[in-house]
């Protein structure tokens, strides 16, 4: 994730120089690097890498990803940004159109892909590897750079933490891209946009040299469907707890984004859950001068005496999948680590 805490209110497509060099004087101009966000997009020009830089930036693990074509999953994500009040959606389509475009202008180059392990990144790259599917890209012209530990840092939470220094010698070590691979990432992304999400578990269960965090971020996915036994997800049951004593809700984020693993949310999306959370048909919370503090029913779900979708619905997206109603198909049973019928 670009950065813990960020708010992805607008996903934007920019093109920077990186080392500074010409496409027409340099055939090494013709690199294109491709990152997950404007600190890492900044490092990489200061690094003085040779090539250009595109910032590929979007939570997609907010909100519907349809299946469909690429016009298609424009407007779809620009509609839902604006309607979480993140986004202008008439400028937004424009840009998704225009990072395509750039990345597709560089098709007869090579391509250096810098993400990272967690959901938001897996994600991302998987849309930019369809997207060079679809180019006909050669795998083996685009090398991947992913990352999930630093040597000397305890607990890393992504590219945006490092220097200059430390970032430029990462790209020796990036991995060129396989058939295999390009396979795989294929099937995911294809599985995560479907309506049905049955073929999300042998994602989880993939192992791939290139995409080796891509199971594991598939897996933190699946954590986001409602529970067989609260109707909660993950995130939504971490809120809770957080809140059994009335606290800040910025206190709140810190405490729940501690306990994951990979950097998982940037704020807006945890205001947007937290909002949801607090004004549905039975609130669970209550937010009251900024103070987050758990409601009765809140404790009732909590204790698994009630079930949240049975008391107030659903109506949220994972990929192509709509979850919606009081009887939603899916849920996720934490015993088994898989999705179940609803």
């Amino acid at each position: 994730m670009a950065k813990t805490g960020e708010a992805y209110s607008t996903a934007r497509a920019r093109l920077d120089s990186a080392g500074g060099a010409s496409a027409a004087s340099d055939p090494e101009a013709r690199v294109l690097h491709v990152t997950n966000g404007d600190s890492v997009t900044g490092t990489l020009r200061e690094a003085r890498l040779p090539g250009r830089v595109l910032t590929w930036s979007e939570v997609l693990h907010d909100g519907p990803v349809p299946e469909g074509g690429p016009a298609d999953l424009r407007r779809a994500r620009a509609r839902h940004l604006a309607a979480r009040g993140w986004a202008d959606p008439v400028a937004t389509e424009r840009d998704f159109a225009e990072r395509e475009r750039l990345l597709a202008d560089h098709a007869d180059g090579r391509y250096v892909l810098w993400f990272e392990a967690d959901v938001f990144d897996q994600l991302l790259l998987l849309q930019i590897l369809d997207a060079l599917r679809r180019l006909e890209v050669d795998p083996a012209r685009a090398t991947l750079v992913s990352v999930g530990e630093y040597r000397g840092i305890a607990h890393f939470a992504g590219l945006g933490q490092l220097t200059a220094e430390q970032l430029a010698p990462l790209a020796a070590e990036g991995m060129p891209l396989t058939a295999e691979a390009m396979e795989l990432a294929a099937a995911a992304w294809s599985a995560f946009r479907a309506p049905d999400p049955s073929g999300l578990a042998a994602v989880t269960r993939a192992r791939s040299p290139e995409l080796r965090y891509l199971g594991e971020a598939f897996g933190r996915l699946l954590q986001e469907y409602p529970s067989r036994t609260d109707g909660l997800s993950l995130t939504q049951r971490r809120i809770l707890l957080a809140a059994t004593t009335a606290q800040p809700a910025g206190r709140v984020f810190r405490e729940i984004s501690q306990q994951e693993r990979r950097p998982f949310l940037g704020d807006s999306v945890f205001f947007a859950i937290l909002d949801e959370v607090a004004r549905c048909e039975v609130p669970l919370v209550e937010r009251e001068d900024r103070t987050v503090r758990l409601t009765e029913a809140g404790r009732e779900v909590l204790a698994g005496r009630a079930d949240h979708v049975q008391l107030s619905g659903i109506d949220r997206w994972i990929g192509g999948v709509h979850l919606a109603g009081r009887t939603p198909a899916w849920r996720y049973d934490e015993r088994l680590e898989a999705l179940v019928p609803g």
